[in-house]
């Protein structure tokens, strides 16, 4: 995985900058560094910078790195972040399956493990399986629960983020307010952090290969379908945590598909997984899900194929109207329905590109996602980095072995 390029100086006034968590986010690209080269960046005095590299040692954060080469006299040291002093655990619960992993600082997968599992057997269920292989994984690497520097999770419903809560999740029985980081903190006894599944996979595939868009917006397209929106480099999750769900907005030809929301005309009834494999059994066609449909396509099936490409353009209509909106320079589609392709991507883009004002599109890219297996894990793995290895978090890491060795 890439990492963000670290500013060429630290910003801000001179109390900022002699923060050790600032001048930690410089070491974070990985590329080793001298004493020298720190006090150029910063401005700050040596014996400032010394006392901050000596702290971020004691916690393990920065390791030696060799010496640079020498002007004369002895070889300076280089300092350099260490991502394995800590290890991230990573879980992506959906529908009906789920993968857990273990990352390095760096978002870094070092094992992984996935499986079928129904998100509505509920939650003590469905969680006990993810802290079970948790600990699995980090049992087989040789590293301790206590190494582990947070958790991240993503569901496939809304996520109250800043509890941790599912908040009337429609596919989610007996998950409504439950308190999911509270029951995984109590048998992890580490950070965990909770999110819209969508919202992670944008993180995820943003960090990965998307950096220099600002403006993104994630779609996944399987059982139901949902957006991530990155705006101004930003995560959007709306007042309630509910921004992005596409699958329930109307669309113009649907007005007789009842959705199970209710409502009629969803996008999610027309073309989601489920209601694609419906429409082809209406036909007489054998797909049990959608991604019967998809394998059906691969295989040349027209009434699949054409399912697909209706599918993207009832997908479109929506996204248009995102696109006047939010004006992204990226749609990145995923999900297990982006396994189609361009069957599925022409019909998002001929609508997309025909409903949308030009200047919108005039440097739009519509785009199959890059990381379809890993987005979420990503994802996941890197919504507890960028908290636990924030300037915040860091000194109150450093205050913290203060008041331990005092």
């Amino acid at each position: 995985m890439q990492t963000p390029p670290a500013p060429e100086r630290l910003p801000g006034d001179s109390a900022l900058l002699a923060r050790t968590g600032d001048l930690f986010q410089l070491l974070r690209d990985g590329k080793a560094r001298t004493r020298a080269e720190l006090i150029a960046l910063t401005g700050l005095a040596r014996t400032t910078v010394a006392a901050r590299i000596d702290a971020l040692t004691a916690l393990g954060f920065v390791g030696p790195a060799g010496e640079a080469a020498s002007s004369g006299g002895r070889p300076p040291s280089r300092f350099v972040f260490n991502a394995n002093v800590k290890v991230v655990l990573a879980a992506d619960v959906g529908a009906t399956h789920a993968s857990v992993a273990v990352t390095d600082l760096n978002g870094a997968i070092l094992a992984r493990h996935s499986g079928v599992l129904e998100v509505s057997e509920g939650p003590e269920r469905v969680l006990t399986w993810v802290i079970r292989n948790c600990r699995a994984l980090l049992e087989g690497i040789g590293r301790a629960e206590r190494d582990a520097a947070g958790v991240g999770i993503g569901l496939p419903g809304p996520v109250e983020h800043d509890t941790g809560r599912p908040v009337k999740p429609p596919i989610m029985p007996g998950w409504d307010g439950f308190d999911v980081a509270g029951y995984v903190r109590a048998e992890l006894g580490t950070e965990v952090l909770v999110d819209n599944d969508v919202n992670i996979m944008a993180i995820g595939e943003r960090h990965a290969f998307w950096q220099d868009h600002q403006n993104l917006l994630f779609v996944k397209a399987a059982t139901g379908i949902g957006a991530g929106i990155i705006s101004s480099g930003q995560l959007q999750r709306g007042a309630d945590g509910t921004s992005g769900d596409l699958g329930h907005v109307r669309v113009p030809n649907g007005e007789d598909v009842l959705c199970r929301c209710g409502n009629h005309g969803c996008l999610e009834a027309l073309a989601s997984g489920p209601a694609l494999a419906a429409k082809l059994r209406a036909q007489g066609v054998d797909a049990a899900s959608g991604t019967a449909v998809v394998d059906l396509a691969a295989t040349g099936d027209v009434q699949a194929i054409l399912a697909l490409r209706q599918a993207g353009r009832d997908m479109g209509e929506v996204l248009a109207i995102c696109v006047n909106l939010l004006n992204p320079s990226v749609i990145v589609v995923g999900g297990s329905l982006s396994r189609a392709g361009d069957q599925l991507l022409a019909g998002i883009r001929e609508t997309v590109y025909g409903r949308s004002q030009p200047l919108a599109t005039s440097r739009l890219r519509i785009e199959q996602s890059k990381a379809p297996v890993d987005a979420a894990i990503w994802g996941a793995s890197r919504m507890v980095i960028e908290h636990v290895l924030s300037p915040e978090a860091v000194e109150s890491a450093i205050r913290s072995a203060a008041l331990q060795s005092a």
